[in-house]
């Protein structure tokens, strides 16, 4: 036996070690089937998710022969192939991830039957020894791109084919499914594909690694519904050849370093936080402290010095990529995708480590820089999401003034199908008999805690509103861990990057039937642990007011200038609502006066502010449905 078959077996070894070392005392986030939203603000996007824009997405990818491209692959018809080489094939795999999170909440019969039809195309398209990939299959010529001919081979050309980056997105929708339907059909054509990938890729074998991370969460997922080690052992692999050349040292594909090495975002930005995604779940899965410390620094790097207000990441068209430290224009990319990205990267971390500093990130993304990039009638989108419209000028949005309903590289879209889908997934985590509180969004959940079922009811208008009233539905003895969000204590993310100007502070209580419970957050959370009664209300009241914001002396771009928002919402204005005011010069003082209320747009209900009775204020996310108005986030001091 060769040293290498020896490794193979003492890390198989290992691994299955530490796949049976999983037990209650790790946080794991409950299932988004367990978690009904009845919540004003989410219901809405749920509901048109699923009933527009799913359906959108689907007939964009048959009218650009995204899915007869499956169909041609699998032989059922006669065809070419159309489209982009790249990663249409992924466009597919993410909106069958978004309705299997719909279908588990609706059980829509008419949901089920296309997502049997799409999937018996991906089935019929899978070549018997696994691989999947239908701009190889088809031999597609591509005017854009000379790498598309007859001649070349399969996985000849990773740092650009993104047959890797396909199959993330194909595992990920398999796990979605499976967990949603009960089915192994779609898993099965996942399962085969990984084992595929293992017997070429894995350790000892062809060394080789995607120019486009994402496979690397797939398999982690897989390996969570199958406990196969390969499947992580398959993940390290793929993280670990990085910064050894395979991608000429390139920063763009985050190869510059070892990962464990690195300690500043550089490169793509999508990419990049794919990445540090798995690295983090790795860490998480198994305890290896190397990829914890390497991901708390590239976090630290982030949130400190290169995330957007908004909660955007990439300040650099040319590549959509990391800028350099501070560099924050506002006209910079901050990518749909990437703020996606970014909420996956900060749930891992808050199962690492625990702390509501994470989620605190996650909130901010997700309520600004991520849902900015789908309108609120779900069929327009940005790819980028710039926080001024005076100095980018025409075709800002990919080509496009204003939002589009799709791209020539339309990952962004399918993207947010996916998303917008699982966010009953990120409102509550278990860990032994602590249930975490993270999002503040009205509706049901079961939560299983350690065999028992806890059955917890949330009521609130959040984010225009800081009541919280969270009933327990079980008796038993457990705890609830409350998230008072940093913006309830004055800070506006974690460090410095950004802090509120106006010398206030806010406030915030927590209630347990009415009474006061005397409580100093810890890794912020408030611990309520009792004996529960059925009925039992606890009562979470944040202060909930306008606030000024300013940003680090060092970030040069936003030097003089003045943000304003709202608990986890921040503002902008829109010229359509500031007639008469330069809304890019017009001065706003740290100290202003604002008054609150609520307005329509695209009929929808959200928030407004006014600042000293003359700046008119929307959220960031409602900005476009207007016409193409002047924008801004940021006002003169």
């Amino acid at each position: 036996m060769n040293h290498r078959a020896i490794l193979a077996i003492f890390t198989a070894v290992v691994l299955i070690s530490c796949a049976g070392k999983e037990t209650s005392d790790k946080l794991e986030a409950v299932d988004f089937t367990k978690v009904r939203i009845t919540d004003s603000f989410w219901r809405h996007r749920l509901d048109v998710n699923e009933k527009v824009t799913i359906p959108h997405a689907i007939k964009k990818c048959i009218d650009e022969g995204r899915v007869d491209n499956f169909i041609f692959a699998g032989g059922l018809k006669e065809g070419r192939f159309r489209g982009h080489f790249g990663f249409d094939d992924s466009d597919v795999y993410k909106v069958l991830e978004g309705m299997a999170y719909s279908y588990s909440v609706s059980g829509d019969k008419s949901l089920k039957q296309q997502m049997d039809a799409l999937i018996s195309y991906i089935a019929a398209a899978q070549q018997p020894d696994g691989y999947l990939y239908t701009p190889y299959t088809l031999k597609c010529r591509d005017y854009m791109n000379l790498w598309c001919t007859y001649d070349k081979e399969r996985y000849d050309n990773l740092s650009s084919s993104h047959e890797f980056y396909n199959m993330g997105h194909l595992y990920e929708a398999a796990v979605a499914h499976y967990i949603a339907t009960g089915q192994k059909n779609f898993l099965d054509i996942a399962t085969k594909s990984a084992d595929h990938i293992y017997g070429l890729f894995g350790p000892g074998k062809t060394e080789a690694m995607p120019g486009h991370e994402e496979i690397e969460t797939g398999l982690l997922k897989l390996y969570r519904v199958t406990s196969e080690p390969r499947y992580l052992e398959l993940a390290k692999t793929f993280m670990e050849r990085r910064g050894h050349g395979l991608m000429n040292n390139d920063p763009y594909f985050q190869d510059q370093k070892p990962v464990v090495e690195q300690t500043e975002a550089v490169g793509h930005a999508v990419r990049a936080n794919y990445l540090f995604t798995a690295m983090a779940d790795y860490a998480a899965l198994t305890g290896n402290n190397a990829y914890a410390a390497a991901v708390d620094n590239l976090w630290e790097n982030v949130v400190g010095k290169k995330l957007y207000i908004t909660g955007g990441m990439g300040s650099w068209p040319a590549r959509e990529a990391y800028g350099e430290n501070f560099s924050l224009p506002n006209n910079g990319y901050a990518e749909t995708c990437a703020a996606i990205a970014g909420v996956y990267w900060n749930q891992r971390m808050f199962l690492l480590h625990g702390e509501a500093k994470y989620i605190d990130v996650l909130e901010r993304i997700l309520y600004n820089g991520l849902i900015s990039g789908i309108s609120l009638d779900g069929t327009r989108f940005f790819y980028p999401n710039v926080l001024s419209t005076k100095d980018v000028g025409e075709g800002y949005n990919s080509g496009h003034t204003g939002r589009s309903e799709w791209f020539d590289c339309s990952c962004c879209p399918t993207n947010d199908v996916r998303f917008i889908s699982s966010v009953p997934g990120y409102v509550y985590a278990v860990k032994n008999r602590d249930i975490y509180v993270n999002l503040y969004v009205a509706g049901e959940a079961e939560i299983d805690l350690g065999g028992k079922n806890v059955r917890l009811v949330q009521e609130t208008e959040y984010p225009w509103d800081g009541r919280i009233d969270i009933t327990t539905e079980t008796s038993g003895e457990y705890a609830l861990m409350i998230r008072i969000p940093g913006w309830a204590r004055n800070r506006p993310v974690p460090g410095t990057l950004y802090t509120y100007a106006d010398g206030q502070n806010a406030g915030w209580d927590v209630a347990v039937n009415g009474l006061s419970v005397n409580c100093a957050p810890v890794n912020g959370y408030c611990r309520v642990a009792r004996k529960w009664k059925k009925g039992d209300k606890v009562t979470v009241s944040l202060e909930m007011k306008p606030r000024t914001v300013i940003a680090d002396s060092r970030v040069t771009d936003l030097e003089g200038q003045i943000a304003v928002e709202c608990g986890p919402v921040v503002y902008c204005a829109e010229a359509i609502d500031n007639d008469g005011i330069n809304i890019f010069t017009e001065p706003l003082d740290a100290s202003a006066s604002f008054s609150t209320g609520m307005t329509e747009i695209a009929g929808v209900e959200v928030g407004t502010v006014k600042a000293d009775g003359r700046i008119n204020l929307i959220p960031y996310f409602a900005w476009n449905h207007r016409g193409n108005v002047d924008m801004t986030v940021w006002f003169s001091r």
